[in-house]
This record gives structure tokens, sequence and C-alpha cells, in this order.
């Protein structure tokens, strides 16, 4: 049984999978896994770059809402990583 993937997950692999296959992500059956595995990679190596954790400078240099902003957007990379990996957030 496959894993029913969120809307956002599936619009990433079939980014992917249109892009270097020319077909979407279900129709990959053969190269799917690393196919997931290397995007996951991607989505949290870009998390890490784009929005990565708050620290001590951050606290005084942004807002209170940018931190948050940052944050939001570093968890739902991650999700969508964590999700790729078949793994709970």
């Amino acid at each position: 049984m496959t894993q029913e993937l969120s809307p956002a997950t599936q619009a990433v692999l079939n980014a992917v999978t249109l892009k270097r296959y020319d077909v979407p992500y279900y129709a990959c059956p053969n190269s799917i896994d690393q196919i997931k595995s290397d995007v996951a990679a991607a989505l949290r190596a870009a998390a890490d770059q784009v929005a990565p954790e708050p620290d001590d400078i951050d606290e005084g240099s942004l807002s209170l809402a940018a931190i948050r902003n940052r944050c939001k957007v570093r968890d739902e990379l991650l999700a969508i990583a964590a999700e790729l990996e078949g793994r709970d957030g």
C-alpha cells in the first residue's frame, strides 16, 4: 500500500519527476524511493540555508514576527522532507 501524500509533497515530487522524466511522481515506481530521498535531502539543506533556526543574535536583530515566520517556513520544509522519508514531522 502506498503512503498518502499531502498536496504540498505531491507538488514537490511532481516538479522533480516532470522536470527529469516528463511524468508525474506516481509513474516512477522503480526510482521513486531514491527520488524521495534526494528531494528530502535538498529540502533539509534549503531549510538550513533559507530559514535557519533562530539564535541569540536573531533575537536582537529580528522582530518576533520575522522569527516566527522563519520558523514556520522551516517547519513546513522539514515536514515535507519528513513525509518524503515516511516519517511523522
